[in-house]
Order: C-alpha cells, then sequence, then structure tokens
C-alpha cells in the first residue's frame, strides 16, 4: 500500500516537471520568433523647421474702456433710440426712462431745499424777514427811547441840584433810562442771539440734509435718460421699449471695441515659464482660420482655484479694428513662451526617456540603433534637437502593432 502511494508521488512530480519544461520550450521558441519577425515601423527624416514653445488654454474677450447703465430705479423702459452693434458719438442719448417719478421726486425735495434752506437764513438772521423787521424796527425805538431818557435824567439832575426838582422825580428819571436801556438789549440779543448753539446745529442738519436729497433727485432724474459718455459701439441691449426694471437691471453696455482684453487662466505647471511682453495668438471658433496677435500684459501674482484646476490668472491685448471680436466670447489662447528659427526637429513619438535620458532610434540597414540626444523646446507636436543627430537622418518613430522598440530591431518602414 506504502509503495503504490510513493509511485503515484513520483509520478505526479515527473508530470510537473515535464510541463514546466514544454512551457519553457514554448516561450523560448516565442521569443526567438520574435527576434527574427521583421517589425513593421512608421519613420521621419529629421528636419529643420522653426518651433516654437506653447502654452495653449482658453479665454473670454474683455472691453478695455466699458460702459454699463443700470436702472436707477424702478421704471418703464420709455425709448430706446439705438441698436445692438450701432456707433454712438459721446453725448447721444442711448435710451430714456419713463421719469414722471424722477421729476416729481426732484421737485419736492426742491421744495424741501428752499424750506431748509429758508430756516436755517431765519435762524442765522433772527428770524423770517418779518421778524427782522420788526425787531429792527422795535430797537429804534428803544434806542430813541433811551436816548430821551437819557438826556430827561441829566436835566433832572441839574434842576435838582438848584432844589427845581424832586428826589421822587430823579427816581423816576433813572427807573425810565434802566427801562429803555433794557428794551435796546432785549431787541438786540433778539438780531444777534435769538436762537441757541443746538438750534442753530440742527437748522444747518437739516438744509445738508435737504442738499443731499435734492443731489439724490436730480441724479435719478439725469440717470433716468441713459447717455453715451465716449464714442464706442452699443454691444448689448437686454431690455425692451415698454418692458417694466427693477433698479439695478443692466439696460445697455457699450464699449471702445478697437482693442479689447482677453482674460485667461493658465495651470499652475506652466506659470513659471510666463513673462510680460510674451506674444500671444487667439483663434475663435467662429471664425475658423483667422488668428489674432497679441502679447501678455499681465501674468499671475496668486494662484486661485477654478473648478478642479489651480490656476493663474492672465491678460493681453488685442488689437480689433474690424471689431470682429466681439465682447464675453470664449477664445483659445496660444501663448509663445518661446520660439526657434531653422532648428533640427522630429516628432514627439520618435524621442523615447529611458531611466533619465533621451533616445531616438536611427534606421540603418533595416535595422535601429538608438541614440542618446539633447533637446530644446518642444512644440504640441515636434521637439528640438541640439545634439546628437544631424539632420535627414532617419528615425523610427513607433511599431504600427504598438510593440516596444530596442536596438538592433530589425523593422521595415510602412507609410505613415
Amino acid at each position: 500500500m506504502a509503495k503504490r502511494n510513493q509511485n503515484g508521488s513520483e509520478r505526479k512530480r515527473l508530470l510537473s516537471v515535464l510541463a514546466m519544461v514544454a512551457v519553457a520550450v514554448l516561450l523560448f521558441s516565442g521569443w526567438v520568433k520574435m527576434r527574427n519577425t521583421v517589425v513593421a515601423v512608421r519613420a521621419e527624416n529629421v528636419s529643420r523647421q522653426n518651433i516654437a514653445s506653447v502654452i495653449s488654454t482658453n479665454g473670454k474677450i474683455e472691453p478695455v474702456k466699458n460702459f454699463e447703465a443700470h436702472a436707477p430705479a424702478p421704471a418703464t423702459v420709455k425709448r430706446i433710440l439705438v441698436k445692438e452693434g450701432d456707433a454712438v458719438k459721446p453725448g447721444q442719448l442711448i435710451l430714456q426712462l419713463d421719469d414722471v417719478d424722477a421729476r416729481a421726486r426732484a421737485a419736492k425735495a426742491f421744495a424741501q431745499l428752499r424750506a431748509a434752506q429758508a430756516d436755517l437764513q431765519a435762524v442765522r438772521t433772527g428770524g423770517t424777514k418779518e421778524e427782522v423787521l420788526t425787531t429792527k424796527a422795535n430797537l429804534s425805538k428803544a434806542r430813541a427811547e433811551r436816548d430821551e431818557a437819557r438826556r430827561n435824567l441829566d436835566a433832572i439832575k441839574k434842576l435838582a441840584q438848584n432844589g427845581g426838582a424832586s428826589p421822587a422825580e430823579v427816581e423816576a428819571a433813572q427807573n425810565r433810562l434802566q427801562k429803555a436801556e433794557a428794551d435796546v438789549q432785549l431787541f438786540e440779543s433778539k438780531l444777534t442771539g435769538r436762537f441757541s448753539s443746538p438750534e442753530v446745529a440742527r437748522a444747518q442738519a437739516n438744509a445738508a440734509q435737504a442738499r443731499a436729497a435734492y443731489s439724490a433727485a436730480q441724479d435719478l432724474l439725469k440717470n433716468s435718460n441713459i447717455r453715451a459718455p465716449f464714442a464706442g459701439t452699443v454691444y448689448q441691449i437686454p431690455v425692451k421699449e415698454g418692458s417694466y426694471v427693477q433698479g439695478g437691471t443692466l439696460l445697455v453696455q457699450m464699449a471702445r471695441l478697437e482693442k479689447v482684453v482677453v482674460r485667461g487662466f493658465v495651470d499652475e505647471p506652466e506659470i513659471g515659464r510666463l513673462a510680460k511682453g510674451q506674444k500671444v495668438e487667439i483663434r475663435w471658433d467662429a471664425i475658423p482660420g483667422r488668428v489674432w496677435e497679441g502679447s501678455l500684459t499681465r501674468i499671475p501674482t496668486v494662484v486661485t482655484m477654478v473648478g478642479t484646476r489651480t490656476v493663474g490668472e492672465v491678460t493681453c491685448e488685442i488689437d480689433n479694428l474690424d471689431r470682429k471680436l466681439l465682447p464675453n466670447v470664449n477664445v483659445n489662447l496660444n501663448i509663445i513662451t518661446a520660439r526657434h528659427m531653422d532648428s533640427l526637429t522630429v516628432s514627439r513619438e520618435a524621442v523615447h526617456d529611458v531611466e533619465g535620458k533621451r533616445y531616438i532610434y536611427e534606421i540603418v540597414n533595416h535595422k535601429i540603433q538608438a541614440h542618446q540626444v539633447q533637446t530644446g523646446i518642444a512644440s504640441l507636436t515636434r521637439v528640438e534637437v541640439t545634439d546628437g543627430v544631424s539632420e535627414a537622418t532617419r528615425v523610427a518613430l513607433g511599431a504600427v502593432n504598438a510593440q516596444p522598440l530596442r536596438s538592433g530591431m530589425e523593422v521595415k518602414v510602412v507609410e505613415r
């Protein structure tokens, strides 16, 4: 029984060894076959071209000088005198709101201002005009009475010295003078000090408040008639005649469109390559083939999150003499960070990174040979080669079947 179990175990071990040998043979034969197989590759010649390193992103068109008018208060759009796309002159009337309420407010504010100014004038001068005239007349009479009482007292005192007037008459004359002087002081105080300091301050505050209210009413009336502050183009009128709008509603937008700003966002890893003055190319899908050129006027000073991207904001100015670029449209930006002329270049897929070094595969006698190269700037499709290869060298781009390339591999070139 033990002998039968031992024989079974030996048989299993033998079968396992035979299976492993078979797998090894198959792998070896496949490797040999692969080594002997001619690999189809795409190829190109190293050529001289102008090459540019480009950062591509998207952006939005904004006017350099823009004007927006908003409804100063709830109102009805009375008249619209221009259309979108019209050129306007400075001071030209663009849109009118129904200003009945604004005129009523202005009239009421003006009346309140006049009343407050009259009150302030009365406080400063001692009363209303009628009150001042009455006080002045009474003061004149009191002064005349005082002067008469003083002369009368002097005369009675002289008579009293000769016995011609009694002490009672002298006392009566003195009392008369004292009353007259008191009346003069009373009427003088009415002209100069009738109102206290708090009363004067209150009148001044009321007048200032009335002036502010009148100024606001005038602004409301003025802003009910929208005029162009400068020569430009009306590019948006989001309201219609007869429509009712709330305060703050956008009524019209206009701008000078001969020069526009493009505002875009560059991903954080690319920011270090940016510098003011770098050339920018703008393309708009609505006009295929058209390219606008400008230069960077602002580079990022801070990075922010936009959605899931960490980006920095850039701006550039673009000449737009034919006004084809419209405000708020989305465009594509190509920022040219470097440009080299007549450089040796290859396609990006011809350069292979191996353990931190860069190689190309030259095709010689239907076999490929690896050459280490030094590279410079890169565009979206090509790489500048600064050392390690010469012009017109035939290089492999990649195997048609995506098989990895290696030095010594036998290849045949197929058309790209």
